[in-house]
């Protein structure tokens, strides 16, 4: 909201991203302080060698699903402003997803208590709509807006039952998600801003959308099974 107010030259963003990457690092490297090592986990971790191979199909569906992401992180601005909403009314788009995000999240326990991979399936799902609405309504303000809603569903929840999953699947609870991000994030969302600079036209969300139905087929062959918190082992 800020950056869209004074953003009038690049050197404004640079210097803007600058400050918050420094901040950033500052506050990470105090949190340092808070972290702690559980040796006894470590060793009981170390008994069962971790593969991603034995649930495929699940580590695929992650990817995919960071792939669909591409779009919408790196062109998701540049998109609306294309279809004529300003820069300033972009911004308000941001901060709204934002703010249903951290709905969801403070909100999410009830629904986490349920099956995971159901609630997986169902965010990836939403997810697939979510772009095909900014495909197929890209002019309407109002439909963009109840796409970003949608966030709270596609990231938030999304985001949450994912790690529970891991937990729920893996001994290695910190192994299982440092893969996740580097996977997923790192180059989930690196293949798919090339892709999405390779795609970019009026149908890039259409792509999107495809990308992210990819990743719902992918998880539907994983092997039934209930997935609970309740299952989950404490770290």
């Amino acid at each position: 909201l800020i950056l869209a107010k004074f953003l009038d030259s690049p050197q404004v963003a640079l210097h803007y991203y600058l400050a918050m990457t420094i901040l950033t690092a500052i506050f990470s490297f105090l949190l340092l302080k808070y972290d702690t090592v559980h040796e006894n986990t470590t060793k009981k971790s170390k008994s069962k060698s971790f593969s991603m191979t034995k649930y495929w199909p699940f580590w695929l569906s992650l990817f995919l699903m960071q792939v669909s992401f591409g779009g919408f992180y790196n062109f998701f601005t540049i998109y609306e402003i294309s279809q004529g909403f300003s820069l300033e009314m972009t911004s308000y788009l941001w901060s709204f997803s934002i703010v249903c995000e951290v709905l969801i999240l403070y909100f999410q326990a009830p629904l986490l208590k349920n099956n995971l991979l159901t609630i997986i399936k169902f965010c990836i799902l939403i997810t697939a709509i979510r772009w095909f609405l900014l495909y197929a309504f890209a002019g309407s303000l109002t439909m963009t807006f109840f796409s970003q809603s949608l966030h709270a569903f596609s990231f938030g929840l999304y985001h949450s039952a994912v790690i529970l999953c891991l937990y729920s699947l893996y001994k290695d609870k910190k192994l299982a998600q440092q893969f996740m991000f580097g996977v997923a994030y790192g180059l989930g969302g690196f293949i798919g801003a090339l892709i999405s600079g390779w795609l970019y036209s009026d149908k890039l969300f259409l792509y999107s959308s495809i990308i992210a139905f990819l990743s719902l087929f992918s998880l539907m062959l994983m092997k039934k099974r209930k997935i609970n918190p309740s299952l989950i082992e404490t770290i």
